[in-house]
């Protein structure tokens, strides 16, 4: 796994993304000339140009590709029932709390937050197994790589990725990284970074 995170890094870092905006026409939203939105209000997933990945979307494709679809995969010596597991898990600075929260599905650890005293947002620091993260670091960028290397052990969301041939989008969730773990930038030029990079050593 580490050669294939250093060769990830290495194409990340000539990566370009830039995220596409949402055009809102007679009080509908649209992205790349298309509704977000279907007649009966249920958000699109699976288009013909673009995924747009939510767990409750409309499409296969949009479900599976949610942090919150329940992957199992190992990180850092830890088993992760899903992405999102991470996600929630670092904003615990109890280290004997954060292994509850791993123990966790991807859905039910979104909401556990509750439990926690900690913070983070008015520090800025995250924490990985006692150890202190800055929000805003390298570090912390890195330790998103790994992770997302880590996932991608995992046989059926490495094909999904790799039979993915659209764009893949993410219109929820916040700009401002000081108020999310993820954002919406992030998530989507990570998800599309990856499915390239997958796809570029399958010879596709």
């Amino acid at each position: 796994m580490e050669e294939e995170l250093k060769k990830f890094k290495e194409f990340k870092a000539k990566y370009v993304y830039e995220m596409g905006d949402i055009e809102v026409i007679d009080d509908k939203e649209y992205y790349d000339g298309l509704p977000l939105v279907d007649e009966d209000g249920r958000d699109i997933g699976d288009c013909e140009k673009w995924i747009n990945v939510g767990y409750k979307h409309k499409g296969p494709h949009a479900k599976a590709l949610s942090n919150l679809f329940p992957y199992d995969f190992e990180f850092k010596g830890i088993k992760m029932h899903s992405i999102e597991t991470f996600f929630q898990g670092i904003k615990f600075k109890d280290k004997e709390l954060q292994n509850w929260v791993f123990s966790y599905s991807g859905l039910d650890s979104n909401y556990i937050q509750a439990c926690s005293e900690y913070k983070w947002k008015e520090t800025g620091i995250l924490y990985w197994q006692g150890i202190p993260i800055d929000r805003m670091s390298t570090d912390y960028d890195d330790l998103i790589d790994e992770l997302y290397i880590s996932a991608i052990q995992n046989p059926l969301y490495r094909n999904l990725l790799k039979n993915c041939d659209k764009k893949i989008i993410h219109t929820m969730g916040e700009a401002d990284k000081s108020k999310t773990t993820f954002t919406r930038y992030e998530f989507e030029k990570q998800l599309n970074c990856l499915k390239d990079f997958i796809r570029s050593q399958e010879g596709m």
